[in-house]
């Protein structure tokens, strides 16, 4: 193979890889700390997918209510973590729905996601990297009265990965 051959060749390789990191979480340390905190147990959706394909999802925002009143993604409705209750779910939730579960960087909806699909929820995705990585990524978030910059950083330890957006705490 000649030299040009194999330069592109790896240009080519480089190219696809690219595009494989396109909408995944983007600071290193934070993609390195949700491979330690979340077990991954199910389905993963990245952000540039949720937002790309949102009028076909069903959100569920597994955050607490006071997080939930501070931003959250357009159209998604509130089932909280703490108190989550599969049979508190909208009746027009169908069973083959597309739900995609969020919360604040993933770990309390991958545990609602767990069960959901342990009741027989046949399409269920977390949202990697949660409503964090949605506003890191310029997505747009909601309250009551419309698009919002305002977002529920947890705490001030949690809050050192939502990048964008402004951060609230309670």
């Amino acid at each position: 193979m000649s030299f040009n051959s194999v330069k592109l060749l790896s240009l080519i390789g480089l190219f696809f890889s690219a595009q494989a990191c396109l909408g995944q979480v983007k600071s290193g340390t934070y993609r390195a700390m949700l491979k330690t905190l979340l077990r991954h147990s199910v389905p993963e959706i990245q952000v540039q997918e949720a937002a790309r394909d949102s009028a076909g999802i069903f959100f569920l925002d597994a955050r607490e209510p006071k997080e939930y009143a501070v931003s959250h993604i357009d159209g998604a409705v509130e089932v909280g973590y703490d108190n989550f209750d599969v049979t508190k779910l909208p009746s027009d939730l169908a069973k083959d729905s597309r739900i995609v579960v969020y919360c604040s960087v993933g770990y309390r909806s991958e545990k609602v996601a767990e069960k959901l699909l342990a009741a027989g929820y046949k399409n269920v995705s977390n949202l990697y990297g949660g409503i964090f990585e949605w506003v890191n990524q310029e997505n747009p978030v909601y309250d009551d009265k419309g698009a919002t910059e305002k977002v529920h950083a947890y705490s001030r330890t949690w809050g050192v990965w939502l990048k964008k957006g402004k951060k609230v705490y309670w």
